[in-house]
């Protein structure tokens, strides 16, 4: 992901900035899936493993990237404390 773009973004809830997910992370973050124990914020089951995400400065929230494009949307966030072994900020 281009840097300048990566420093315009933010989360849309907590305003926090956002950076790319590291690949221990996002390997954590693709085993819980698999496990299917992973929701997005509205509910309903995060099935297919992710290749690229953003993540905000506390951790909390995971933004998943679609064929390069950030899917910034609120009810689209999955909760870090979801996936056990998550490494923190």
């Amino acid at each position: 992901m281009d840097r300048k773009l990566l420093d315009l973004l933010v989360c849309p809830t907590t305003r926090q900035p956002l950076a790319m997910l590291d690949t221990r992370s996002l390997k954590s973050l693709n085993e819980a899936i698999a496990g299917g124990g992973v929701l997005r914020a509205d509910g309903s089951p995060q099935t297919d493993a992710l290749r690229e995400t953003l993540v905000t400065r506390d951790r909390a929230h995971v933004y998943r990237v679609d064929d390069g494009i950030p899917v910034l949307l609120a009810e689209e966030a999955i909760a870090s404390r979801q996936v056990a072994g998550f490494p923190p900020a």
